[in-house]
């Protein structure tokens, strides 16, 4: 499906980025994240993930990048002012207190002092931090200072905000107080694009992934698209299944095996479809035989069975010929090193 440009915060094409020694960290990345979603960037250590969001930040020069951000080219600095990002490790001096970070940070971005202040505010409020503004850094956890480092990348009031690493050391209730903050402004209408290596809260919060691997994209779109390749059932009927051609023949068809459980005197049956429709003529069979189908369980891999899947180096090979789920971009603007 092709995406129209205004629905889009971010739309690349043809992102390349080599260093010195001609290694490269980019190839020909394609790219497209719609407006008002989590979206989530994933990939093996030294896949070239910090290395795009900071080509899309301009901290980082590529050697050559087609595409747009929030509508205007990728470089275009006043767009940046658009923009949050919340950098893997942030750090702040010890002697600031969480309202002087927001201050500083909000002065950075030409935000007016009066309108800083009302920010800091509700930004504190949001992260949970109400009632440690007047507080040191050094008196703050390493999850409180994730959580200001998450409000000070939406002091200016983003459109698009990149979060890195946005969970990193925090236990599981400060983890589930940042997911929710992510929904929150996905509510708002921010564009949320995640950098995560937890890929079990990605498939919780993203609306759409892409996966890089070697400096190419793997793959693009929807969790469901994506492990939904993977889907099948398993049939539980009660007994021994006693074969017979035409179960034989339907089985085959489906990629059915067949694994007895004595302790329960049951059969299990994997599946390798994911479509009900195609199950059906096998329930019948058996229905006519007269046995007993105890469960018919639908079976998704998860978001890490497929991760691991496809950044093997058999699938980052053929990544170059592999266009995103989601169709091909619009023809956006160039900008070479």
């Amino acid at each position: 499906m092709v995406v129209a440009v205004s629905e889009l915060a971010i739309d690349l094409r043809n992102v390349a980025k080599t260093y010195a020694g001609g290694v490269a960290a980019l190839r020909d990345v394609v790219m497209q994240v719609r407006s008002g979603e989590i979206f989530g960037l994933l990939g093996p250590n030294g896949a070239g993930k910090s290395t795009l969001v900071k080509i899309l930040l301009t901290i980082v020069r590529p050697t050559r990048v087609t595409g747009t951000l929030l509508g205007r080219p990728v470089g275009h600095r006043p767009t940046l002012a658009r923009v949050g990002y919340l950098p893997e490790a942030s750090r702040f001096p010890d002697y600031l207190t969480g309202a002087q970070v927001l201050d500083y940070v909000g002065g950075l971005h030409r935000v007016p002092r009066v309108e800083r202040k009302r920010r800091a505010g509700e930004l504190l409020n949001l992260v949970g931090l109400t009632g440690w503004e007047h507080r040191p850094m050094r008196t703050y956890s390493k999850g409180m200072r994730q959580r200001l480092g998450l409000a000070q990348a939406l002091i200016n009031e983003p459109e698009l905000v990149f979060l890195d690493e946005p969970t990193d050391g925090l236990d599981p209730v400060g983890r589930r107080e940042v997911a929710e903050v992510m929904r929150e402004l996905r509510r708002r209408g921010l564009t949320v694009f995640l950098n995560s290596h937890l890929l079990g809260e990605v498939e919780r919060l993203c609306d759409r992934v892409a996966i890089l691997a070697h400096g190419q994209l793997v793959r693009q779109g929807t969790v469901e698209s994506l492990t939904g390749e993977g889907s099948r059932y398993e049939l539980r009927t009660a007994g021994v299944l006693t074969m017979d051609a035409e179960l034989a023949g339907l089985m085959e068809s489906l990629g059915g095996r067949v694994r007895p459980d004595p302790d329960l005197q049951a059969t299990v049956i994997d599946l390798e479809t994911g479509r009900a429709a195609a199950v059906q003529p096998l329930l019948d069979a058996f229905r006519r035989r007269g046995m007993t189908i105890e469960a018919l369980i639908p079976r998704r891999q998860s978001l890490e069975d497929y991760f691991i899947g496809v950044v093997t180096p058999a699938s980052v090979s053929m990544a170059g010929s592999t266009p995103p789920v989601d169709g091909p971009p619009s023809e956006p603007a160039t900008l070479r090193a």
